[in-house]
């Protein structure tokens, strides 16, 4: 195996064992003892990619706004409405909260950092633009009303998102939080959406919550 893509492997070992810590013991908790127990790598081989605890919690950010970036783009490609892409993103979403403990991890420790250095707020401003740009798009389709505020909305669902994943974790290891997902676009589609497009957008928002759900499964506690 070539030296380069050997280094991969180890990197790539080593953030999924520190997402591991951090998703169970948040940024403070989480030991370096822990995160090579459950990487199962040498010390050396954490600090050759990594120069301390917080560089691999930043990388571990990082990856997490990648992932974020890659539902997006599969929401986009799989969608034919603009709503519908805010539907997908929110249900790709919360499946990788569900089933990628870096995804996890990630949104812990930018919760955690932000509390203390200063809010981490690219992916929560990048996803309340996108969502304020889709919704315009479907006003001018006559999907959404025009009375719609788009910047608001584009808050509020970034808000709101962040809110019930959180909630889910506290309540049930985020079991059910596709399940939530589906509750918040029961109550946020009839207050923004025409009465032609309602049923539609709600069953996209019904259907592919019980499609995700039946495939995710539990995180890794």
């Amino acid at each position: 195996m070539a030296l380069q893509a050997r280094a991969e492997i180890t990197r790539k070992q080593v953030m999924e064992g520190a997402a591991l810590s951090f998703d169970q013991l948040g940024f403070g908790g989480a030991s370096l003892s822990g995160i090579l127990a459950h990487a199962n790598v040498t010390k050396g081989a954490l600090y050759f990619h990594f120069e301390s605890k917080e560089a691999l919690a930043r990388a571990i950010i990082e990856e997490t706004h990648r992932m974020a970036a890659e539902a997006s783009a599969r929401a986009l490609a799989e969608s034919s409405t603009p709503t519908e892409v805010m539907i997908r993103i929110s249900q790709y979403r919360a499946e990788q909260l569900m089933t990628e403990p870096i995804s996890r991890a990630g949104m812990r420790l930018a919760l955690e950092i932000g509390i203390v250095e200063g809010p981490e707020t690219k992916p929560v401003v990048d996803w309340a633009d996108a969502v304020g740009d889709l919704a315009q798009r479907g006003i001018q389709i006559g999907e959404l009303r025009s009375t719609v505020d788009t910047a608001a909305l584009g808050r509020i669902l970034a808000s709101t998102f962040t809110g019930i994943q959180l909630v889910s974790q506290a309540m049930s290891g985020r079991r059910d939080l596709i399940g939530r997902i589906v509750e918040m676009w029961q109550l946020l589609l009839p207050t923004i959406a025409t009465e032609e497009a309602l049923p539609r957008l709600l069953d996209i928002a019904i259907s592919g919550g019980r499609s995700n759900e039946s495939e995710s499964v539990p995180p890794v506690r």
